[in-house]
């Protein structure tokens, strides 16, 4: 390996101002978490020459983004960051159990400047084409700018939840008010007095409900689909707390990386049905009262994600304390979810309770649909017209693959990254695409299920060492095996089977864009399991690669 060098051919932040030189070692796509990381690794490791496009003003991936009124991470702070740095674990400390959205964001551009990488982040640039030419062993890359670079390794950290999924409803267009989506908050717009209606109830619009509830004049909640929510126990912290946790840093990263979901806490190894009702009520009081959805499908009992008993054991309790909370029995049974306990577990401070609020009217719209969007509101079946100043959608994203449709990457003979993924998004560890050489992503399908910042931790240093390989003996291109990646598709799906998640139609699977087929686009089997694969590829020479 060549000996590090921070000292990059270009040197410019925004687009327009480069210097004509145009040729990298590596591209990087995408600077949030992923992205970062990987330009790191990538020009202060390995020494190679990086150049990372982002189509932001600003670095932070899905945080720059989002900034939407509640956004923050729903995973424990003290995990919801790199573990490289031991040295900024010290120095920088989140007061709260949760990291708000700015936090993060202002935690990121730390760790760029720190690093000194703003010089080889190339900000308000979008990828728009990825060519990759076979007799020289090169990508080239063209911008909506209509600039051209060419690099030996192109590295895409797109994110899994980045292109918005904006649905279309009847008179969309013709709403006079803000009409907005959560995944592109506009920094001018405040809801503080406004008559506000919500479309979507998962994991980002329960969040947007516990904030807008406090704010708004009136907010109407269009809920498609009931979730199971559980307190996030959000709280300061004691300095106690940061003390101790910065004196068992190393075991207790140690423990994340061997866990299943890595968040921070014991996975729990009991089966829910072999111990008795009392018992099971007291754990799942318990961990109500501590708080993380993670930690309470996870922690509680070893199978809630498996078996279909303890599985409406934990639902059935959640369905007892939305009885409890909400205080008109109507609006609590419009809450209760009927379907399993089976997709991204959420949780929130303050969601069930802010449906007792005299400002905030729930509509279930599975009940009575939304006929149309008018230029005052929202008309539903019933005939109701809900007046509405701002209208909010909270609908997701074209998740994992999305962002990859959107641009037109090509392969060995021309072949689309699209045509590839005809029937569903595939990979080789989620990392890499037969047909597709010296091309790694960062968290693309197939990847991990788990907390993300210690699943991008181990995917970048894993890549890194095997870019570091190919560069230590003169290879010309690394490319997965069409078998390893046919082999891992299959692994995936039975990982998810396993589980039941595939029982109810989620994001996971892609079920929330119409037309898309159902399929798992992540591997269920845990980050302990996962790094246990990744390092038994090493062991066999790369096994899955030809290099």
């Amino acid at each position: 390996m060549r000996k590090a060098n921070s000292v990059s051919q270009t040197t410019t932040h925004t687009a327009g101002g480069h210097s004509a030189e145009a040729r990298f070692d590596a591209i990087v796509i995408g600077a949030g978490f992923g992205g970062i990381y990987t330009v790191h690794k990538l020009r202060n490791e390995l020494g190679l020459r990086v150049r990372c496009f982002e189509k932001g003003d600003g670095v932070g991936g899905t945080w720059h983004w989002n900034r939407y009124p509640g956004a923050m991470s729903d995973t424990e702070s003290l995990v919801y960051r790199y573990s490289f740095d031991r040295e900024l674990a010290q120095e920088v400390a989140w007061n709260r159990r949760y990291i708000p959205q700015r936090d993060i964001l202002g935690y990121l551009q730390t760790v760029v400047d720190r690093y000194d990488l703003g010089k080889d982040i190339q900000l308000n640039t979008a990828v728009e084409a990825a060519v990759y030419n076979e007799e020289a062993n090169l990508w080239t890359v063209t911008t909506d700018g209509g600039e051209s670079f060419t690099a030996r390794y192109l590295l895409t950290a797109l994110g899994p939840l980045s292109a918005a999924n904006f649905p279309d409803i009847k008179g969309r267009d013709t709403f006079r008010g803000r009409l907005v989506h959560t995944g592109s908050w506009p920094d001018d717009l405040s809801i503080e007095g406004k008559r506000v209606g919500l479309i979507g109830t998962g994991s980002t619009g329960t969040q947007f409900v516990c904030a807008a509830s406090k704010v708004a004049e009136h907010l109407t909640v269009f809920q498609r689909t009931p979730q199971y929510n559980v307190p996030s126990g959000n709280a300061p912290v004691s300095p106690e707390y940061l003390a101790e946790y910065r004196a068992n840093y190393d075991e207790i990263w140690r423990q994340v990386r061997l866990s299943r979901v890595a968040c921070g806490f014991e996975e729990s190894d009991v089966p829910a049905m072999s111990v008795s009702e009392e018992e099971r009520r007291r754990v799942f009081q318990e961990n109500w009262d501590k708080g993380n959805g993670f930690r309470f499908m996870f922690g509680t009992f070893s199978d809630i994600a498996t078996d279909p008993a303890a599985n409406e054991a934990a639902a059935e309790f959640i369905r007892s304390k939305i009885k409890e909370i909400v205080r008109d029995p109507e609006t609590a049974r419009k809450l209760s979810p009927t379907d399993p306990y089976a997709k991204r577990p959420i949780c929130n401070e303050d969601y069930y309770e802010s449906f007792n609020r005299d400002n905030v009217t729930l509509v279930s719209i599975k009940e009575n649909p939304i006929r149309e969007i008018t230029p005052t509101g929202v008309i539903t079946e019933d005939g109701v017209e809900h007046p509405l100043d701002v209208l909010v959608f909270a609908t997701g994203f074209d998740a994992v693959d999305g962002s990859y449709k959107r641009m037109d990457i090509r392969g060995r003979g021309g072949v689309s990254m699209n045509e590839h993924w005809s029937d569903g998004p595939t990979s080789y560890l989620g990392l890499a695409v037969t047909g597709f050489p010296n091309m790694f992503m960062v968290l693309g399908p197939n990847s991990v299920f788990s907390n993300l910042p210690p699943a991008i931790e181990t995917q970048v240093e894993w890549l890194t060492e095997l870019i570091g390989a190919a560069e230590a003996t003169g290879r010309r291109s690394v490319e997965a095996v069409k078998a390893a990646e046919e082999t891992w598709t299959v692994t995936c799906q039975q990982s998810a089977d396993f589980t039941l998640f595939p029982k109810v139609d989620s994001w996971i699977f892609g079920a929330n864009i119409p037309g898309k087929k159902n399929r798992a686009m992540f591997y269920f089997g845990g980050l302990r399991s996962y790094r246990e694969k990744l390092d038994a590829v090493v062991t066999g020479g790369y096994e899955g690669f030809t290099m």
